[in-house]
């Protein structure tokens, strides 16, 4: 159960930055909504993390590395970031990592 905590406080870590993202060049109520967002998601995020009792030297790498790749993604599917193979080739080499630390734990 702790893991699936743990890849959801990662979502949620992708959500923040997704906010943040969509923060940009706006003002007003949609920048507050957004802001809102933003806050929801960094609580939840934090507190799914915190409430972990796999050891933090494996949980945090895993979060940040979830919320890294999620990142990545967003910025592709809704940012208009780049894909290229460089950047889906180190991406893939974190998604392994991630995975061989779950494996070694």
């Amino acid at each position: 159960m702790n893991w699936i905590l743990l890849i959801i406080a990662g979502c949620f870590e992708t959500g923040f930055a997704f906010c943040l993202g969509k923060m940009k060049g706006l003002s007003g109520t949609p920048w507050c909504l957004w802001g809102i967002g933003f806050l929801a998601c960094l609580t939840l995020s934090m507190t799914l993390l915190a409430a972990q009792t796999i050891p933090i030297g494996t949980a945090y790498p895993v979060w940040t590395g979830i919320g890294a790749v999620g990142t990545v993604i967003v910025g592709i599917l809704f940012f208009k970031e780049p894909a290229n193979f460089w950047r889906l080739f180190f991406i893939s080499t974190l998604i392994i990592s991630i995975i061989g630390l779950k494996l070694i734990h």
